[in-house]
């Protein structure tokens, strides 16, 4: 089975995802502050990203914000060259799926998304140095399955905290564009293949 990342991402092939063995891997960088989620930095690898606003605050809740931060999603997983499979983004927290060229480069471009976001957002609401983020926690996809049931979780998200009956109907994630790209037959058949009941995501 093949798919297409999303606007900038060239055709890929779902068996090129890499099976992480980190005993015999190089690891970017590994963050073990107290209280912070570790993060393991690695190259051409698929990850799974979530972040949260600070006190899960709906700072994202009008259209605009939700624009302004995809945009910025776009631009910066763009300028390092990072493929974008899948995202979805609800009034206090976004999913991404995605693939790494330098994995050491994504607790910069993090950074950029959420220090853009946050000087444009508080500039507007009069709110300079107003925290809107929490930490962002990331999860390294260990097989094909692992990739398409975040693929799916990420779709079904809207659902799930009761925005949307249907996945069609939340403009705000990639469904649409797979939607009108593969159509509803292969959406379809990817959430049998990979279903995700008993799917959950910790902290979400």
């Amino acid at each position: 089975m093949k798919f297409i990342r999303e606007d900038f991402i060239k055709v890929s092939s779902v068996n090129s995802i890499k099976v992480l063995r980190l005993n015999s891997r190089k690891v970017s960088r590994l963050n073990s502050k107290r209280h912070q989620p570790i993060h393991f930095y690695l190259d051409n690898t698929f990850y799974f990203l979530t972040a949260h606003t600070y006190q899960d605050q709906p700072i994202l809740s009008s259209d605009s914000y939700k624009i302004m931060l995809l945009k910025k999603i776009r631009k910066w997983l763009k300028e390092y060259h990072y493929n974008l499979f899948a995202w979805v983004i609800l009034d206090n927290h976004y999913h991404l799926l995605f693939q790494t060229q330098k994995g050491a480069d994504l607790p910069k471009i993090t950074a950029k998304i959420h220090t853009g976001f946050s000087y444009e957002v508080n500039k507007r609401e009069n709110k300079q140095g107003r925290k809107i983020w929490q930490n962002y926690w990331d999860k390294c996809l260990r097989s094909e399955k692992d990739f398409w049931r975040h693929f799916n979780y990420v779709h079904h998200n809207p659902i799930k905290h009761n925005y949307v009956k249907q996945m069609e109907d939340y403009k705000f994630s990639s469904f649409n564009y797979w939607l009108k790209v593969n159509g509803i037959n292969w959406l379809m058949s990817v959430f049998e293949r990979y279903p995700i009941i008993d799917f959950t995501i910790e902290g979400d």
